[in-house]
């Protein structure tokens, strides 16, 4: 090789040995950026607490690499829609809405951007997906829908149930559509049914207080703003010695509730990181079908024997030995 071509020769390798570099240094700085995920709730509870949590383990998990916006509306529909426009702004790469205020407003101001409903009870009547098949343009999730009809009959079968209370929050669409289904299970099933509106969670114990010598136990279904208040209501019922039936487990777990049924909220919100991780591997929103929880693994069945025992209840053989939870002499025990 004489030394023009020598020369030459160099000068190509020494490029394409640089061109290799810079392609290495570029993938290297987009595999180490952290992708930006926003995270909000209507309030905090611990059943959304593990939900959020769910989420960020399963990605972490996963080998995302990702900052989050952990926001908290505080129950406030107004700062639920800031929270939306701050995430707009911020051009999350994901934003998760977790309860039925926070998607809507994330659904309804947010266009370019994915977003992932967590725990909507009844996402086709809130309006943000026109079908359970796939989602609607940017906006997908998962539903915290729960057995109603099987939980109010367990009830009855269980504490004798004649007269149920139900306190639901009246400007919030999930829990106007579980009304519905209580109000049709009680029906079904010869229950009177007395109910009480609240908007907001300083109301839950007057409502409670209110409908308590009207009634023989009282049903909850997945409502967060009684959930976020949920102490104040066992305080209520407990004084009464009258059963509560919680349709939330993970809000059940530190006593107070005789039963409690339903889906496991950390394992629900692993299953929203699944949806994200699905989305930021490139799958599209619309592409995705709404998704439920229905493995039997993914349910709990909890029983409080020291609330049972106080209300004059006996947990039949068969319910315990299906439990999944027992809450007796002030602690909780696991099967």
């Amino acid at each position: 090789m004489n030394a023009v071509k020598k020369a030459a020769f160099c000068l190509v390798a020494a490029g394409l040995l640089f061109g290799t570099l810079s392609c290495s240094k570029k993938n290297a700085e987009k595999s180490e950026k952290k992708v930006k995920i926003g995270i909000a709730k209507i309030v905090q509870h611990v059943a959304l607490d593990s939900v959020e949590q769910g989420i960020i383990d399963y990605l972490a998990e996963n080998g995302v690499e990702a900052e989050y916006d952990l926001q908290n509306a505080n129950g406030d529909v107004n700062t639920a829609a800031q929270i939306a426009l701050k995430y707009k702004d911020e051009k999350v790469d994901v934003a998760v809405g977790i309860a039925t205020p926070v998607a809507l407003a994330l659904a309804n101001t947010i266009k370019d951007i994915p977003v992932v409903f967590g725990t909507i009870t009844d996402p086709l009547g809130a309006g943000l997906v026109t079908t359970l098949e796939h989602g609607e343009g940017n906006v997908t999730g998962m539903s915290d829908a729960i057995p109603t009809e099987q939980h109010i009959e367990m009830f009855k079968e269980i504490a004798g149930i004649k007269t149920l209370g139900y306190i639901y929050t009246s400007n919030e669409a999930n829990s106007i559509s579980s009304l519905e289904l209580v109000k049709n299970a009680c029906q079904k099933f010869g229950i009177s049914l007395v109910t009480q509106a609240i908007t907001n969670s300083s109301e839950v114990k007057q409502a409670a207080e209110t409908i308590i010598d009207r009634v023989d136990g009282i049903y909850l279904t997945t409502d967060n703003t009684v959930f976020s208040a949920l102490s104040s209501l066992i305080q209520v019922f407990d004084k009464a010695r009258k059963p509560i039936f919680s349709g939330d487990v993970t809000g059940a777990m530190a006593g107070g509730c005789a039963i409690a049924s339903g889906f496991n909220y950390y394992k629900a919100g692993r299953a929203t990181g699944e949806m994200v991780l699905q989305i930021l591997n490139g799958k599209k929103p619309s592409e995705m079908a709404v998704r439920f929880m229905t493995e039997p693994e993914d349910f709990d069945l909890l029983f409080d024997l020291d609330a049972a025992k106080k209300c004059g209840i006996t947990i039949p053989e068969k319910y315990l030995n299906a439990a999944s939870m027992i809450f007796e002499n002030g602690k909780l025990t696991q099967k």
